[in-house]
């Protein structure tokens, strides 16, 4: 099992906005075991879509689908311009 970690630190003022548009996406796309978190501590602004796949595999299929689907493409409109940067960590869980 995996957890998927898509950080992004958000744009002054937009780490709520952005929180909310991931939080619909991911329940549009019905994206298992998922959470959206705000920092408390760290870099001001971070938002985190956190996620579960059961391996590299199911996580590309994911990947593929968000490329393809409709839905969650509409709810993800302009949310690049909402955040300044962002990484990706895949973590296996021990």
């Amino acid at each position: 099992m995996l957890v998927v970690r898509n950080c992004f630190t958000a744009k002054p003022g937009n780490a709520t906005k952005l929180a909310a548009q991931l939080k619909e996406a991911a329940a549009v796309a019905k994206i298992p075991n998922h959470r959206v978190l705000t920092d408390l501590t760290g870099d001001f602004n971070r938002v985190i879509l956190e996620f579960e796949v059961e391996n590299v595999a199911g996580f590309e299929a994911q990947l593929k689908d968000y490329g393809t689907n409709p839905v969650f493409r509409e709810k993800m409109k302009g949310y690049t311009d909402l955040w300044v940067t962002g990484t990706r960590e895949i973590l296996q869980i021990a």
